[in-house]
């Protein structure tokens, strides 16, 4: 065991026997989807009452094994096409702001909205790709449309108070034309920059239901946001061998918020460098916490 993953279970293990093939806990609205395939991940200890997580992952199982071309095209039974029908590419107006988006799902009258912020150099298309990241935007689309839900991928300008108040204006209005139901925004890398200007956003916090940040940054400022005030749910996923943005850092700040009685997770994969979370988190288990708590 290396001295990272030491250091973690040190901070979250309550128990440490290896749990094979157990997936979080994924009870809530949303039915599932290839379980079986993106649910099944190994529990190698859990911490924090269930908040915490440590889970196996093996780039031979989980790339080599999964993608017919490492890291570009995952093996067919992962992906089904049939939110095809259901997509666009687009410019939309939102508070008086175009934005390119990719959206899977109705315009209007949706159950719920995920909002998918990329990082650096990414655009619309990364979020939208169904064979890269082991078919994970993939199972995100099926998940939003069998579930009445609507799914966008916009295209950030710019890390910034500009690329913040766009996405603020997508959730404004993604909120209002469901008519108030729950907008969930989920950012990756650098896209963390943007949650981090949402959570501090009273009136953007006032229209989100919930945040799930992946192999993010960490934000000192955070605990003192809108956004924590308001006692919003969040989840952390992050690769322990992180070298872009520290694992132990986000660790963290996740017991921070839980402490402070903040409705939190944190799943760490054992050994996963900076793109494992967008590669392995478990949408069905993240999304039902957020939508539900």
């Amino acid at each position: 065991m290396s001295t990272a993953i030491f250091t973690f279970c040190t901070l979250f293990c309550l128990s440490v026997a290896i749990v094979p093939a157990s997936a979080q806990s994924a009870g809530g609205p949303l039915k599932p989807f290839k379980d079986e395939l993106f649910s099944t991940q190994t529990v190698l200890s859990t911490g924090d009452n269930g908040a915490s997580q440590i889970i196996d992952y093996q780039e031979m199982h989980d790339i080599n094994g999964r993608d017919d071309t490492p890291e570009r095209r995952v093996k067919r039974q992962y992906v089904d096409l049939a939110p095809k029908k259901f997509q666009e590419l687009e410019t939309i107006a939102v508070g008086g702001r175009a934005l390119e988006v990719g959206r899977v799902g109705a315009t209007t009258g949706q159950a719920f909205t995920v909002i998918f912020i990329h990082g650096r150099g990414g655009d619309r298309r990364l979020g939208m790709n169904d064979y890269t990241f082991g078919g994970n935007f993939n199972r995100l689309k099926n998940l939003a449309v069998a579930n009445g839900g609507t799914y966008y991928a916009p295209s950030v300008r710019s890390f910034d108070e500009k690329g913040v108040a766009d996405i603020a204006a997508l959730i404004a209005d993604a909120n209002a034309k469901s008519g108030g139901r729950p907008v969930i925004l989920a950012c990756a890398s650098m896209g963390s920059f943007i949650c981090y200007g949402i959570s501090r956003d009273a009136q953007a916090v006032s229209n989100l239901k919930g945040m799930a940040i992946l192999g993010g940054a960490v934000d000192p400022d955070f605990p003192k946001s809108a956004f924590v005030k308001a006692k919003k749910p969040l989840w952390f996923t992050h690769g322990s061998e992180d070298k872009v943005y520290s694992a132990q850092q986000q660790a963290g700040m996740f017991r921070t918020l839980l402490k402070a009685g903040q409705p939190t997770r944190f799943t760490l994969y054992q050994s996963g460098t900076h793109g494992t979370p967008v590669r392995m988190t478990d949408w069905r288990a993240v999304l039902n916490f957020l939508i539900t708590h």
